[in-house]
């Protein structure tokens, strides 16, 4: 039987019953699943209007085993020999970057959705990073009249990247690190600092003294 005919849909009071549900219904640890959320839930307001979560389980194809031609000792159970090939070759970091990559554009995706905003979204990786010298995705958002999605001072925009990485963190046990931009707005905002800083930085030298500029959030206090 294959993979996908094993698929099942699993639901629960959050998104994290409905993948323990699933995992138990399959028997399968999470690490040997994939999983998509279908419908991450609502808790409605004061218990009305609320719904269950629904996900999607697909267990991964396990590796065929040969049989051995004399049983010296029992081979070990196929959940156990993944684990051992898993424990064996672990995750690199480039594959890690990728991963976070891919689920942060599928809960972006899901974000732009359930606020109903006509946009498509695109994954890519940046340059590596001047401190720590790895790439890091960047969840493109492009569509027509986007203004909903930025908000005064960039505000909204930052909200959805901090819910994004609050979830794709939740996800991997870990802090998410990718950036969400629309239509490339954080990339000309940057040039713009660059040459805010080089003007300042003129002037500085030409009067003697210093200068200060206005309020900034920490992503663009690094580029100053």
């Amino acid at each position: 039987m294959s993979a996908t005919e094993l698929m099942i849909e699993a639901r629960g009071s959050d998104v994290e019953a409905a993948i323990r549900s699933g995992l138990l219904r399959l028997g399968r640890p999470r690490e040997e699943v994939v999983i998509e959320v279908v419908d991450s839930g609502s808790r409605g307001i004061l218990g009305i209007g609320s719904r269950e979560a629904v996900v999607r389980l697909t267990p991964l194809p396990q590796p065929a085993v040969e049989p051995p031609a004399v049983v010296v000792e029992e081979a070990p159970a196929p959940v156990e020999a993944a684990r051992e090939e898993a424990a064996a070759a672990p995750e690199s970091e480039d594959e890690a970057i990728l991963r976070e990559g891919r689920l942060a554009l599928e809960i972006v995706q899901t974000l732009l959705k359930k606020m109903q905003v006509q946009a498509t979204a695109s994954m890519r990786l940046s340059e590596p990073d001047d401190l720590s010298g790895r790439p890091v995705p960047i969840i493109d958002i492009r569509g027509r009249d986007l203004s909903i999605l930025i908000g005064p001072q960039n505000e909204t925009l930052q909200a959805l990247q901090y819910v994004a990485r609050l979830m794709v963190g939740h996800q991997l046990h870990g802090r998410a690190s990718f950036v969400v931009d629309i239509e490339g707005l954080r990339e000309r905002r940057a040039q713009a600092l660059a040459r805010l800083a080089q003007h300042m930085a003129d002037k500085v030298v030409k009067r003697g003294q210093p200068i200060s500029l206005e309020p900034m959030p920490p992503n663009e206090r690094r580029v100053i």
